[in-house]
């Protein structure tokens, strides 16, 4: 039996050897694709061309007795992998005319990665920082772009400070809050204006299929070679109103993030040991607690100023709250009937949403049964 297994093994062994050398081998084509998508200006991520070549290899794999899941997991990792290739290889310059690109909080994070990324793209950047605000003046006098990229709570103030600019200077800034921050930058320059919420961390390896949100603040024109220089990128550009932004951003961030808090803030108080609920959790509890954890890793001045930006968000809050009382009772009642009648009426509210939420959650922990040691 181990004779026949070891030659089994074996045999795996030399397949794996070939997949490996045909994957170097797709690797570098992908270089030579990126080189042609640069050369041309066209964007690292095609929507259509993936779920095209998705379905074909899907409908190829199952002709052959594989199961199509399995490629399209394989693939979508391949593709991952491939988009973090093609984004350290440069990008065209959409408008080489530009004058140079100051960012203030380019040092940061998120400012770090769009000076990477404009660099990448051929364009002049310089940063600016605390120790620069004497010679403002003379730093942006000739600025064809001023990207904001600080915290929150110093948004508004940054922006009040900032000296006249050009007239043709694209102001932009990339806060999670849109309204106030938009509204400033109106006030203080009469060029085209523009906000932005890149919907993504600092940890990203690549931005392409990320999210961008974007509210035109003036003179749309003047900034249209941008975003299309965000396409090239890979990013996907969702365009929305200010107030409309902050609101969905109130339950996508604001109420999200203050639950996260709560409910590590409980685990802390309740003294649970952590290794026992990770030994004991299924894959989907495992996912909920890293998500959990994530959040404790980060930067808690940023989640402050996220969920208490506004007013809107305290009162969305406690209207959660409120609920959150009510549900309470149905327990304290012992009423299962009201509780299943609840539930019924919150699955009809999600419709064909609940099952397809069902299916794309499946892959999400069958990554995360696969991830654990």
């Amino acid at each position: 039996m181990i004779t026949e297994l070891t030659m089994l093994r074996d045999q795996i062994d030399i397949v794996d050897k070939t997949l490996l050398e045909l994957l170097a081998k797709r690797l570098l084509l992908i270089e030579e694709v990126g080189g042609v998508k640069n050369r041309y200006g066209l964007p690292i991520y095609i929507p259509e061309r993936e779920v095209a070549m998705l379905a074909s290899r899907r409908k190829e794999a199952e002709n052959l007795g594989v199961p199509p899941d399995l490629i399209e997991d394989i693939l979508r990792r391949i593709m991952r992998e491939s988009y973090v290739s093609e984004n350290d290889k440069g990008f065209k310059t959409l408008n080489p005319k530009l004058r140079l690109i100051v960012i203030i909080g380019g040092n940061g994070q998120m400012g770090g990665i769009f000076r990477r990324l404009l660099t990448l793209s051929g364009y002049q950047v310089r940063t600016f920082d605390k120790k620069d605000w004497p010679q403002a003046k003379q730093l942006l006098m000739h600025a064809g772009m001023v990207i904001i990229s600080v915290p929150i709570h110093i948004t508004e103030q940054v922006i009040t400070k900032l000296p006249s600019l050009p007239d043709d200077c694209i102001l932009l800034d990339l806060t999670s809050v849109k309204t106030r921050p938009l509204n400033a930058m109106l006030a203080v320059h009469t060029g085209p204006v523009l906000g932005l919420h890149p919907m993504f961390g600092p940890d990203v390896c690549s931005v392409a299929k990320q999210v961008v949100i974007y509210c035109d603040g003036r003179q749309p024109e003047a900034y249209q070679w941008f975003l299309e220089q965000l396409r090239v990128w890979g990013v996907r550009l969702h365009c929305i109103s200010a107030p409309e932004h902050d609101q969905n951003m109130a339950f996508i961030q604001a109420l999200r993030h203050f639950t996260t808090f709560v409910y590590g803030l409980h685990l802390k108080e309740e003294n649970v040991q952590l290794e026992d609920l990770l030994a004991l959790s299924s894959p989907i509890y495992h996912l909920e607690l890293a998500i959990i954890g994530r959040l404790f890793a980060q930067d808690p001045q940023l989640y402050a100023d996220i969920i208490m930006s506004t007013e809107e968000n305290i009162a969305l809050i406690k209207r959660y709250y409120q609920r959150f009382g009510e549900a309470i009772k149905l327990l304290e009642n012992n009423d299962k009937q009201a509780f299943i009648n609840s539930f019924q009426i919150v699955a009809q509210w999600f419709g064909c949403h609940a099952k397809r939420f069902l299916m794309e959650s499946r892959t999400l922990l069958r990554q995360a049964h696969d991830n654990r040691e």
